[in-house]
């Protein structure tokens, strides 16, 4: 790591492993250290290899965001919660969906799991409303916030296109941005996206890029090429 050359914003971007096989996901992180600092573990990768999904990713030399997007009644949250506490992650993902009350016992989960274990608390994201979904009535963005400061959620998942409010309704949350792409590049099913720099200029905390990347004939290229739209 130390002979690496590491772009000096590579901790506000998270990279999807978003691929079932950790040794893949495991040659994506190493080939692309120097762009990333955080990986993204989504459902797919986690299904496919569990907790050695993570270990792997973080013995890569990242922080971890497992985006399992948890969502059920506040027991069985909790439950889940104080497993994946222990794991080492930096990040958890629950569904803003499930209300105040099962995002405040997944951070519970998440503290209590992590205290046993020796460990920094994970961080707790709400997830507000999907990239993908063009169809949410304007009301429920704010409903879901409002749920995040009241469970006390250090942050949130949001589109770029609403991190401005987010930050309105509370500003000292985190945003964590999905759908990114570089300008003219193929939207898939994000059809809420944005380009790096649009979303840094609307406020947003921590990018994560998968496809536009992972998919590229030459990831070190679209890597490269992505960063470069933003400068340094």
């Amino acid at each position: 790591m130390a002979t690496e050359t590491v772009h000096p914003m590579r901790d506000r971007f998270a990279l999807a492993l978003d691929v079932d096989d950790v040794v893949a996901a495991t040659r994506l992180a190493n080939e692309l250290r120097p762009w990333f600092g955080v990986a993204k573990i989504g459902l797919e990768l986690f299904s496919a290899a569990g907790p050695d999904a993570v270990l792997s990713v973080i013995d890569a030399g990242y922080k971890v965001f497992l985006d399992l997007k948890l969502h059920d009644i506040p027991t069985t949250v909790n439950n889940a919660c104080r497993v994946l506490g222990a794991l080492g992650v930096s990040y958890v993902s629950m569904h803003g969906s499930g209300g105040a009350l099962m995002l405040r016992a997944g951070i519970e989960g998440l503290s209590d799991g992590a205290n046993k274990a020796g460990l920094d608390i994970p961080k707790a994201l709400a997830v507000t409303v999907l990239t993908s979904d063009m169809l949410v009535e304007s009301h429920v963005l704010t409903q879901r916030v409002k749920a995040a400061l009241e469970a006390h959620c250090p942050g949130v998942v949001c589109a770029a296109s609403d991190v401005r409010e987010v930050k309105q309704l509370g500003p000292s949350l985190i945003t964590v941005v999905p759908g990114i792409r570089p300008a003219g590049s193929p939207l898939h099913d994000q059809h809420r996206a944005a380009t790096p720099a649009e979303a840094f200029a609307n406020g947003a905390d921590l990018l994560v890029i998968g496809r536009a990347v992972t998919s590229a004939p030459d990831h070190a290229a679209a890597a490269s090429s992505l960063f470069a739209s933003i400068g340094s």
